[in-house]
């Protein structure tokens, strides 16, 4: 009997992982290999190189879920042979997608009932971009009606995620970004009037500001817009980009007016697999009305079995992100969804407090009002002894991720740190941060400010 197969693996499966022919040599880079190999073997091995990521649970910088329930796991399982697009073959997986988007019209107080349109997507970006799309093809559609010029359309925000900065680099339109204001953590209603004119297709206002995690002022705005409305006859509208707050204001600020319970509001957007706690590669997007959304944008595909409209800017795509949003949202419920983020607003307030006690810090957001997270910068950089970028360096060392950034333009020179706190985030994890702070300030004090990144323990 061979010893070894022609591929080179040994058929014995007594053989240890580590001695087979694969575990000899480094993966491959650039080239397919010849021969096959054990799945086993090449699960593991994979498995060794994955081990050198960042530990997800201590990854205070992202939005995204990084925890889930075994349940999710195994219908995202269950979903792998899923595509979003082929409601025809998959038409109970569409009925689940549809329950979705009615559910969060609903969240969101939209007017129209069973008549609400939407659509998951891949992430809010994707959903933001459908938005935009939507506000300028109604902005066209009106200009030509009226015999005007459609060529140079406008969006007005304030200080934004990339995604907005791709739209309007994708589809040619300008980027009326407003400069954040000193003290300000968002866009400012006042500051509207020197940048709406006729061709700006829509004011789109942030839920949970990606550099401070404030909720700018929605009501204000839409009312800000109706007395422009009212002073020059330019009726601009407003898209929410609720990417991170549209899960989190529902239930910690259900009087807080943003949605569709403003006129002026159009549409919003939000990310499933942020605050949604869905696992990654689910957003959504919602219209108050469904002749909001332009028909022109609407495609129907016929070749997969059936006529199907889609209106999304992937084509092919898994739904078990989909499927595993509509399980939280039964799972948990408005009660479950308010007790998760009732915790983390309150870890978030705990750690916002164990900043403000440290002494060199200043919060930008304290955790009160808005999302569960905590924001803030050095009172005096210039005497504090070690920047911002050295603290976050040196937190490195103990595992955790938690970002340093300029703020945007004309606010630049101020650096600012993040934390979110997210589902799966307990409040001992958040005291531990707290305490890899606190020491690492005073390391940084010792050395003069250099981070000097040491082999550590990690939580």
């Amino acid at each position: 009997m061979a010893l070894h197969t022609t591929d080179g693996e040994s058929p014995d499966p007594f053989t240890d992982l580590y001695a087979l022919p694969i575990s000899d040599e480094a993966l491959p880079r650039y080239r397919m290999p010849e021969h096959r190999s054990s799945p086993r073997a090449v699960s593991e091995l994979i498995r060794d190189e994955l081990a050198l990521d960042g530990n997800a649970a201590q990854n205070l910088a992202t939005f995204c879920t990084t925890w889930a329930e075994p349940e999710v796991h195994a219908l995202m399982d269950a979903c792998l042979g899923k595509n979003m697009v082929d409601k025809d073959e998959h038409p109970q997986t569409a009925e689940i997608e549809s329950r979705c988007v009615h559910i969060l019209a609903d969240l969101w107080n939209s007017p129209h009932g069973e008549t609400t349109m939407g659509c998951s997507t891949t992430g809010s970006s994707e959903a933001a971009m459908l938005g935009g799309l939507a506000l300028k093809w109604r902005w066209r559609e009106r200009r030509l009606a009226e015999g005007k010029p459609a060529d140079r359309p406008n969006l007005v925000c304030g200080p934004v995620q990339v995604c907005w900065e791709k739209f309007a680099r994708y589809f040619d339109v300008e980027l009326r970004q407003v400069p954040l204001e000193a003290d300000a953590t968002g866009l400012r209603p006042h500051q509207l009037r020197a940048y709406v004119d006729e061709n700006t297709i829509g004011v789109v206002a942030i839920l949970g500001v990606t550099f401070t995690c404030d909720y700018e002022p929605v009501k204000e705005i839409c009312a800000e817009l109706d007395a422009i409305r009212d002073d020059t006859g330019l009726d601009v509208p407003v898209h929410v980009d609720a990417a991170s707050g549209g899960f989190v204001a529902p239930f910690l600020r259900p009087d807080l007016d943003w949605d569709f319970r403003l006129p002026r509001v159009a549409s919003v957007n939000a990310s499933g697999h942020k605050y949604g706690m869905a696992p990654l590669g689910v957003g959504w997007v919602v219209w108050r009305s469904p002749e909001l959304l332009p028909e022109e944008l609407v495609f129907r595909v016929n070749y997969l079995g059936g006529d199907m409209p889609t209106f999304a800017l992937n084509f092919s795509r898994p739904g078990g992100a989909v499927v595993a949003q509509y399980y939280n949202l039964l799972r948990l419920g408005r009660q479950g969804y308010r007790a998760v983020y009732e915790t983390a607003a309150r870890s978030a307030r705990f750690l916002g407090g164990e900043i403000a006690a440290l002494g060199p810090f200043t919060l930008l957001y304290d955790g009160h009002g808005a999302l569960p997270a905590v924001s803030w910068t050095l009172t005096d950089p210039a005497g504090a002894g070690f920047t911002l970028y050295d603290l976050t360096e040196r937190l490195r060392v103990r595992g955790w991720q938690i970002p340093a950034y300029p703020l945007p333009p004309e606010r630049e020179e101020t650096v600012v740190q993040r934390v979110l706190i997210r589902h799966g985030i307990s409040h001992d994890k958040v005291a531990l941060l707290a305490d890899d702070i606190r020491a690492s300030v005073e390391h940084l004090r010792r050395r003069g400010g250099t981070a000097d990144p040491q082999p550590g323990f990690h939580h």
